[in-house]
């Protein structure tokens, strides 16, 4: 899978190294929305030099590490809050190709960060105030010892492949027509390759060989780490399930219905795919 290594700029940490946080990058959200800075053709990350309107509710930021050499914290605040002028917050996902890879990347991290700290103040054992684990991107139960990690839910999404042609699926909460790939979470118990499976079973009734990895992406919407995969049509007649799939069809890389957008791993799978069967 073609795209920017996350750790390229970006040195991963959990502590800071000391406790002046009036510096460096900002990643700030209001509603999950990101603050960015708005320049004429492209938008940026804001430092802490830039947010003097926002100085009194910049408190008890989240450390990310470093960033292009800086630090770099996040932080969520209230639905309330309004932009200083010269910036919006703005849906993460609208960002890509707005912003650079880069800070896009760390976005999609910090966003996920900042939910799991503001859903995990409270032990989901017993009901206590939790607190920091120190050195670790963790909660910890002063009271039971109970321990809480920033929650990722595996998903696998799947290219099915027959004669040249690929399945494409259009999912009843998906906008306009866009069609797309299967997909579904992976359940307890079973392996990628058995989710693969079942997914592809449950929601067009088909059979699927030759399963195998293509690449991943972290899906920030809300927590999800999406598993590229392709597979080859093996039997049955697409059956859609009415539920989450409305319809299904295999179709020529020349004759493509509306396609996701392209920061989606599904998009990047379906271009390859093009690139590789395309007549010209």
């Amino acid at each position: 899978m073609h795209t920017q290594n996350i750790y390229k700029n970006y040195e991963p940490a959990v502590t800071a190294p000391d406790k002046d946080y009036k510096c460096g990058y900002w990643f700030i959200f209001c509603s999950n929305k990101l603050l960015i800075v708005n320049n004429e053709n492209e938008a940026k990350i804001p430092q802490y030099n830039e947010l003097s309107e926002l100085s009194q509710v910049l408190t008890s930021p989240l450390y990310l590490g470093r960033f292009y050499g800086l630090p770099a914290y996040c932080i969520g605040l209230a639905d309330s809050t309004q932009a200083p002028s010269g910036m919006s917050f703005v849906d993460l996902r609208s960002t890509f190709g707005v912003l650079d890879e880069a800070s896009f990347l760390l976005a999609s991290k910090a966003v996920q960060v900042v939910a799991w700290e503001q859903t995990h103040r409270f032990c989901g054992k017993c009901g206590s105030l939790t607190q920091d684990l120190s050195g670790e991107r963790a909660k910890v139960c002063p009271k039971c010892g109970f321990i809480s990690y920033p929650r990722i839910c595996p998903a696998v999404i799947t290219a099915v492949f027959k004669e040249n042609k690929i399945l494409l699926a259009h999912a009843r909460s998906f906008k306009g027509d866009i069609h797309s790939l299967i997909a579904g979470f992976v359940e307890a118990g079973e392996t990628l390759e058995e989710a693969v499976e079942r997914e592809i079973m449950e929601e067009i009734s088909i059979k699927v060989k030759n399963i195998k990895y293509w690449g991943s992406q972290p899906w920030p919407y809300p927590n999800s780490l999406m598993l590229g995969f392709t597979a080859e049509y093996e039997g049955g007649e697409i059956n859609v399930d009415g539920v989450e799939i409305s319809h299904a069809h295999w179709y020529d890389v020349e004759n493509l219905p509306e396609l996701p957008p392209k920061v989606s791993i599904a998009r990047k799978i379906i271009d390859w795919y093009t690139m590789e069967h395309s007549s010209s």
